[in-house]
């Protein structure tokens, strides 16, 4: 079974990896501490994982790993006793990463701790002091207004110590070294679109991919905090980099606007080209935008030291959506048939990068015999002359110069058709695949 005919072949996975964000949603996740290993855990029952932990206060390029947090509870609680804000209702309740505190404070103080959202009274906002030793508690502007007490008790039972920063990584085998890098973060607690969905689309992009068998390339999945995520991966890897020809970060794959493409730094690497290739023959409405130094890890990887080629798909773009980091952001939010479509689409993206081979035609000099060789009995389905056609233009444009993917832009044909093109001819030893 050729790739394209395994890729149809997918089933409906929807379903499933909304259980997998169910399963995970109620896990308080930050960039250090027990939440992202919990989540590990978890992903490691589906996929193989291997897990790196790097100890606090290790230089990272031009950073340091931070002290591990852990959090139990917190709560704002009338001198009675009621607790009227409670970390167990939601995990957004806290500030991500607060110091710990436990005592009886004065409204007016209280309020230079507390965090929501005006224009939105009903949401509660996810706020985080990862690199500022603070406390504090985010709510709804409704739960705000309704703290008219002279005095609350507060805590947060949490801990900020020397740990580790855990993050993991799996490697799907390629026929060759050279990597497709796939990053998502894993730092944020309830939240579902940013970025839950993207958790669960890269596990079972990883699962659909071993089941395809080796691709061209080997394809690297990473699973990593924020920011100090990638920038702890890229500097404990540094000499492997160099592998790492495409790249995508995944975001916000569960929402149901139109797919959003963000460029690599440069803007025309073979990535980008794919990628707009791939959302135009999806025939779904999309649009490409130019790369900006604001988002995700992609930053770090294009920085001009490692300038790696790395995109990023989403659908509603990180930050312009109002649930973006506010506990609208929750299951309801996103639906099992985006995350299909979206693992769908990357499962797309992954494939053509990999087939988008170079050959050399072996015999240019006019066209060659080829009902001799036995290639038009090899020509089966119903579209017989798409199938010639495209065995022309391949050996028209084997030049060692156009890849498959400018063959069928030139040609107006499939991808697809031309990639099995391309495969048969090099079968009758018509063509050689150039190197990498």
């Amino acid at each position: 079974m050729s790739t394209s005919d395994k890729q149809a072949a997918v089933p409906a996975l929807g379903t499933e990896m909304y259980a997998l964000m169910r399963e995970l949603y109620p896990i308080c996740r930050s960039i250090t501490g027990n939440g992202v290993r919990q989540t590990l855990e978890i992903l490691g029952r589906q996929v193989p994982l291997r897990v790196t932990e790097v100890p606090s206060g290790t230089e990272v390029l031009d950073w340091t790993v931070p002290k591990e947090w852990n959090i139990r509870g917190g709560w704002i609680a009338t001198v009675g006793g009621d607790r009227v804000i409670d970390f167990a209702k939601s995990n957004l309740h806290v500030l991500n990463y607060s110091t710990s505190v436990n005592r009886r404070i004065s409204r007016a103080e209280l309020e230079e701790h507390l965090y929501s959202i005006p224009e939105q009274p009903d949401w509660v906002p996810y706020r985080t002091s990862y690199y500022a030793e603070r406390w504090g508690f985010c709510l709804s502007q409704k739960q705000r207004d309704a703290l008219t007490d002279p005095e609350y008790d507060i805590c947060v039972d949490s801990t900020l110590e020397a740990g580790h920063l855990t993050y993991a990584e799996c490697v799907i085998k390629g026929r060759t070294e050279d990597e497709i890098l796939l990053a998502t973060h894993i730092c944020h607690p309830s939240l579902c679109n940013d970025n839950l969905s993207g958790i669960a689309v890269a596990t079972f992009l990883i699962k659909q991919l071993q089941a395809l068998g080796p691709l061209h390339y080997t394809v690297r999945v990473l699973f990593i905090p924020g920011t100090i995520g990638s920038i702890c991966w890229l500097s404990q890897n540094r000499a492997g980099v160099s592998l790492i020809k495409h790249g995508l970060s995944l975001v916000c794959l569960g929402d149901g606007q139109p797919f959003t493409y963000k460029r690599t730094l440069h803007g025309d690497r073979e990535v980008d080209r794919v990628m707009a290739y791939v959302l135009s023959a999806s025939g779904q409405p999309h649009k490409v935008i130019d790369y900006f130094p604001y988002g995700y890890d992609e930053r770090q990887f294009n920085s001009p030291g490692f300038g790696l080629p790395v995109g990023s798909i989403m659908r509603a773009e990180h930050g312009q959506f109002p649930e973006y980091h506010t506990s609208a952001d929750n299951l309801a939010f996103v639906a099992p048939q985006h995350l299909e479509q979206s693992l769908e689409l990357c499962l797309a993206v992954v494939n053509t990068l990999s087939d988008n081979r170079r050959y050399r035609n072996l015999r240019p000099y006019g066209e060659p015999q080829l009902g001799k060789r036995g290639v038009y009995k090899a020509l089966g389905g119903a579209h017989i002359k798409d199938h010639q056609l495209a065995i022309f233009w391949v050996l028209a444009l084997s030049d060692g110069e156009h890849g498959l993917l400018q063959i069928a832009q030139r040609s107006g044909l499939p991808f697809t058709l031309i990639r099995d093109a391309a495969r048969l001819l090099h079968q009758q030893e018509l063509l050689a695949e150039e190197p990498s």
